[in-house]
């Protein structure tokens, strides 16, 4: 399921940490990690963290951490020595009176370096968590909205295939009756029956979509059973297609088998 959530917060020791979640359909979890330099270690928790709440969907996160406090000013003084020796050397054997300056100095190779002092792992995964979990509860808030109008959806879906499994039933039984009036010894009404029969295929198929409406309304993640179900309902609707014979009860067939086609396209969203 689609959703979305972000949080951003400046926190003690780490500066200005953003956290944004997106989330698309897949059939299963995978998690797209986008994180500042220098905190790639984090990689692990984070997913480990989202896949206890997320069971399916690609999951692009964000993270952000803008700390200028890790911003140091570092003077390599034992190599500054080095040059100073080393120009007041030369100054003296050929007698150069021009002085040195600060600027000159500092500017020369390797004297003067920004670098980079990162907080300890512990204190940034302690601050980190909290802002996570909250953009994680703000997309999960926003993929229960979804799954509510999708289950909605489902529901009526069902109800369409319920009321064409009957249209089936009634019009195979009307047709069976007309054909088997027409034949005229046993042998060939019972090798009719044998080849057209789809009585066991429609109480299969009323069996799976009363399944699938309680597993739907209950509360335990159920998405990949939801799917295998849905497949044998193109199963069952498949055989009935190759058996019928009559071309009322084939229109109705091709219409639950386009209902299961949806079926199965949605399911892809559920966990």
């Amino acid at each position: 399921m689609t959703g979305f959530g972000s949080r951003e917060c400046r926190l003690p020791g780490l500066g200005r940490v953003s956290v944004e979640l997106r989330s698309t359909n897949c059939k299963f979890l995978d998690i797209i990690l986008h994180l500042s330099e220098g905190y790639f270690y984090l990689e692990e928790k984070i997913k480990q963290m989202i896949a206890k709440k997320i069971k399916r969907g690609r999951i692009t996160v964000g993270i952000t951490i803008n700390n200028e406090e890790t911003n140091q000013v570092f003077m390599n003084k034992r190599l500054l020595k080095k040059y100073i020796m080393q120009i007041q050397e030369i100054k003296k054997e050929f007698k150069i009176q021009e002085s040195m300056s600060l600027e000159g100095l500092i500017n020369l190779p390797g004297v003067l370096a920004l670098t980079k002092v990162y907080p300890s792992k512990k204190k940034v995964w302690l601050g980190l968590k909290g802002v996570l979990r909250q953009a994680l509860e703000d997309l999960l808030r926003m993929r229960q909205k979804e799954g509510q109008a999708l289950k909605r959806y489902l529901n009526v879906r069902l109800e369409l295939m319920r009321g064409l499994l009957g249209e089936i039933k009634r019009g195979f039984k009307s047709a069976m009756q007309q054909r088997l009036r027409q034949i005229k010894t046993d042998e060939e009404r019972n090798s009719f029956i044998k080849d057209v029969d789809i009585s066991e295929e429609i109480a299969r198929l009323n069996f799976h979509l009363n399944n699938f409406a309680h597993k739907l309304s209950g509360r335990r993640t159920a998405g990949k059973e939801l799917d295998f179900l849905a497949q044998e309902m193109q199963r069952e609707a498949a055989t009935m297609a190759a058996k019928s014979f009559d071309t009322f009860v084939s229109a109705n067939i091709v219409r639950i088998r386009t209902q299961v086609e949806q079926l199965r396209e949605q399911l892809q969203n559920i966990e």
